[in-house]
């Protein structure tokens, strides 16, 4: 519900009407009480809000879900674990209404970091941790329009105009988490699509967001796991039918191996575990297929 709050929290523009649209799914926590207890007991002043249940685990089910029951509008999409700045709500109207013929737009996502996290996950020196376990998606201080050939937003950082949704359909139900599993992908999938259909994506920095920064995502189990899921992802979303692995693949999975057996410090090891890791997601997305 933190999400929820920092909606209801941020300063909130007088002249557009807003509302809050949440997807339960295949929840066995108090969500849904959670939810209900909100819209029974809502208090003045509040966002209104309505909620859905999707009973397959999968959050592509969940994003399909919730687009077959958009009508209108903007729809700005916010996973749970993430917060809005306070200004969030007016920077995202101050630019929709800036750029009144653009249906695709994007803001910052930035890791909501503590000052307790451990500081080797700040490193940028050749040996630094990719891909980050917190998504960041920063592209600069100045409105930009972004393409193919650049870094493109997460799926919890996008705001697109309905008709444009309904013209592109579903997300990819193939491809995205399921449960725990840290598969990714579709958010990708999909903002490529877009582009492709020839839409333009608008990046603005007064639309902000902040990522939760769960301490288990610091530990060296969830790094590589996250590195191969989506390494592999990402090869299935470049490459939806089964391929033969690659020459250069098997080259790269054997430098990684002698620099982990070889390197004596910490640091090399986690890089070259997570390089090992994410080589051998790539090569199994070779094998696999999205579609």
């Amino acid at each position: 519900m933190h999400a929820i709050s920092s909606i209801n929290a941020s300063i909130r523009p007088s002249d557009c009407e807003i509302s809050i649209m949440v997807v339960a799914n295949a929840c066995s926590d108090a969500t849904v009480a959670e939810l209900d207890n909100y819209i029974k007991n809502q208090a003045e002043g509040t966002i209104p809000l309505v909620y859905f249940e999707e009973p397959q685990a999968g959050k592509s089910f969940a994003l399909n879900l919730a687009l077959s029951k958009l009508e209108r509008g903007f729809t700005c999409f916010i996973d749970d674990d993430q917060r809005v700045d306070s200004n969030f709500l007016v920077g995202m109207t101050n630019t929709l209404s800036t750029y009144p013929d653009c249906s695709f737009f994007c803001g910052n996502l930035i890791p909501d970091w503590t000052g307790e996290e451990a500081s080797w996950i700040h490193d940028t020196g050749p040996y630094r941790v990719f891909p980050l376990p917190v998504p960041h998606f920063d592209p600069g201080n100045q409105v930009k329009c972004l393409t193919l050939d650049d870094d493109l937003p997460s799926g919890g950082n996008l705001i697109i105009k309905t008709d444009l949704l309904n013209k592109i359909g579903d997300f990819e139900v193939k491809l995205g988490p399921q449960g725990h599993n840290l598969m990714g992908g579709e958010d990708s999938e999909y903002v490529r699509r877009i582009l492709n259909s020839g839409a333009t994506l608008i990046y603005s920095p007064d639309i902000t967001q902040y990522h939760y920064v769960d301490p288990d995502r610091l530990r060296l189990r969830y790094l590589i796991t996250l590195s191969f899921q989506r390494s592999r992802a990402i090869t299935l979303v470049n490459n939806p039918q089964r391929a033969p692995i690659p020459r250069y693949i098997w080259r790269k999975l054997f430098n990684y191996s002698a620099n982990i057996l070889f390197s004596l410090s910490l640091q090399k090891k986690r890089f070259y575990l997570m390089r090992f890791a994410a080589t051998l997601g790539e090569a199994t997305g070779f094998t696999s297929s999205s579609k």
